[in-house]
């Protein structure tokens, strides 16, 4: 039997062979590294509750989650053995999500989020959905050419929303399944559909940035002008292209900017974005070419290899800046070709980022050429949002 024959068989076991409801956590649990570094990135308020047995107590405990909790349950058992009606049943409604987000703002303990715990629990809630509509039921996402499952096999399909719904079932050491099932099943549905981007280069301050962190923690910021060149990305649309025409001119002009000795660091920002699931990351092929074209010192580079739009570019340098240590009252410099500076500096992009993040990822400042545009960043930036699961 063939490896597809295999799995549409599977998809017609009987009832009695798949339990409709997840076995206790704690029953056989197994740690997951994949999916245990998946649930920290995208859902650091729910895994850490998940890893609190007292505030996980606390939740359960709390006045209509008991009842919130089995019309879930009996929502889904509702559906059989039917993956896309168990998918859809593992939505949260906008009540649903109010409850548990204003029963976690309660609980002492749990991290603390800069626009505050309810906040984030709706979020990663929201993120949940996301994954589930996105990845499960095939809605189509915001940027359809480079997120979201793409054009796959119907049957294939079928396979992914089943193993996610078995995966979410068998026990997972330190997850949140003992609160509800959703969570582990938006992680499997990521996994099986191998779009775990989110964590492929964890820790970021390590690996490739390595040297250029430690490095950091020696430098008289005040010294420079800048904090750092931030080298925004643009993707190449051909397959097995590393890296597109403008992203080389990008290069062109950081190396020649850097050699004027004005910013001690360089940050590439470029993910895995176009075309679809590409196997490049565009910062690591940045970098790479900086090093070997333009003789730029590797730790006096930082990769920033998530982003897969200017207003991720940014906010994720942001990221790293701040785990830098470099002063958030200090210039960075952003460069980039003529056209996306411009719209960098446009009213246009100050609605995208409202509209897209849900705040500013700092200060767009002078633009002192048609490359260069001063920016400072915004501590706003470190809020993890997994409603774009692939770069929360």
């Amino acid at each position: 039997m063939t490896g597809r024959a295999v799995r549409m068989a599977t998809l017609f076991v009987t009832a009695a062979t798949v339990a409709l409801t997840p076995a206790p956590a704690c029953a056989g649990a197994v740690r997951d590294s994949v999916t245990e570094s998946l649930s920290q990135r995208l859902f650091p308020l729910l895994d850490a509750l998940a890893r609190d047995p007292a505030a996980l107590r606390a939740l359960k405990g709390s006045v209509g989650i008991p009842a919130l909790l089995e019309v879930r349950q009996a929502r889904r058992a509702a559906c059989g053995q039917d993956p896309l009606c168990r998918a859809q049943a593992l939505i949260w409604t906008a009540v649903e999500a109010d409850h548990i987000a204003r029963a976690a703002a309660t609980l002492p303990g749990l991290p603390a989020f800069d626009d505050g715990r309810s906040a984030q629990a709706r979020r990663e809630l929201e993120g949940v959905n996301v994954v589930v509509r996105t990845y499960g039921l095939g809605q189509v996402p915001p940027y359809p050419q480079i997120d979201g499952a793409g054009m796959i096999d119907p049957q294939e399909r079928q396979a992914r929303l089943q193993a996610a719904d078995w995966l979410s079932a068998t026990p997972r050491a330190q997850s949140a399944q003992a609160l509800d099932p959703g969570i582990d099943y938006a992680l499997a549905l990521l996994d099986v559909s191998d779009r775990i981007d989110a964590i492929g280069f964890e820790p970021l301050t390590g690996g490739a940035n390595a040297a250029a962190m430690a490095r950091a923690r020696t430098i008289d910021w005040r010294r420079h002008r800048y904090s750092a060149l931030i080298v925004t990305g643009v993707g190449p649309e051909v397959v097995d292209m590393a890296l597109s025409p403008f992203g080389k001119y990008h290069l062109r002009l950081a190396a020649s900017r850097f050699a004027q000795g004005e910013a001690p660091f360089l940050i590439v920002t470029g993910g895995r974005a176009h075309p679809r699931a590409t196997r490049f990351a565009e910062a690591e092929r940045m970098r790479d070419a900086l090093i070997e074209r333009y003789g730029v010192p590797a730790d006096a580079i930082l990769i920033e290899p998530y982003a897969r739009h200017t207003t991720t570019n940014l906010r994720n340098a942001s990221r790293l800046l701040m785990a830098m240590g470099a002063p958030l009252d200090q210039d960075a410099l952003i460069v980039c070709n003529p056209g996306q500076s411009a719209a960098i500096e446009s009213v246009q992009f100050v609605k995208r980022n409202q509209d897209e993040l849900g705040y500013q990822p700092g200060q767009i400042g002078r633009r002192l050429s048609p490359t260069e545009l001063l920016f400072r960043p915004s501590r706003a930036s470190a809020r993890i949002d997994p409603r774009d699961p692939l770069d929360p």
